[in-house]
């Protein structure tokens, strides 16, 4: 698939069908991850496959924060919590911190041209430290979110994007 089209045609999803992402495509989705461009090459992105036993305490943890919340966690086969490594330098770690957005969104582009759909979800449960605690995610991390991962089970409408001119300016 060309870039282009992959970009433009890559769609949130939030129906899947039932099979879960196979563990070699993960990892080749994972080392596209790492052509993410990083400062100093500190590769600081983490990648967890949420397994039965840690899907099962991060949706107590989901659902103790708020009721009835853990039940989105069930939406896709396989879920990839997304997390970067901090330093305690502020600069160094917004740097890595934008490096790993990328990293994210390589895997779900990744994704995509696999014929697979993917959801960027920043559920609350991963800034809270029981959620925290049931995927393993030490202090010096800083959470993205969590990838949804599966076969798409319907398509997903084009949406609206602004003009280039409302997000973009040309200076002097």
């Amino acid at each position: 698939m060309e870039l282009g089209e992959a970009v433009r045609s890559r769609r949130t999803h939030k129906a899947y069908g039932r099979e879960p992402v196979a563990r070699e495509i993960l990892e080749e989705l994972f080392a596209l991850a790492t052509w993410a461009p990083n400062h100093h090459l500190t590769n600081p992105w983490r990648f967890r496959v949420v397994g039965p036993a840690s899907l099962e305490r991060l949706r107590a943890a989901s659902d103790a924060l708020q009721p009835g919340s853990g039940a989105k966690l069930d939406r896709a086969p396989t879920l990839v919590a997304v997390s970067a490594l901090q330093t305690g330098d502020p600069v160094a770690d917004e740097e890595d911190l934008c490096s790993s957005a990328v990293a994210a969104y390589l895997v779900l582009l990744g994704a995509h041209d696999r014929g697979l759909a993917g959801y960027w979800r920043t559920p609350a449960v991963l800034r809270d430290p029981a959620g925290r605690a049931a995927l393993g995610i030490p202090d010096d991390e800083r959470t993205l979110g969590l990838l949804h991962l599966g076969p798409p089970r319907q398509a997903e409408r084009t949406p609206e994007r602004a003009p280039v001119a409302e997000v973009a300016s040309f200076l002097d």
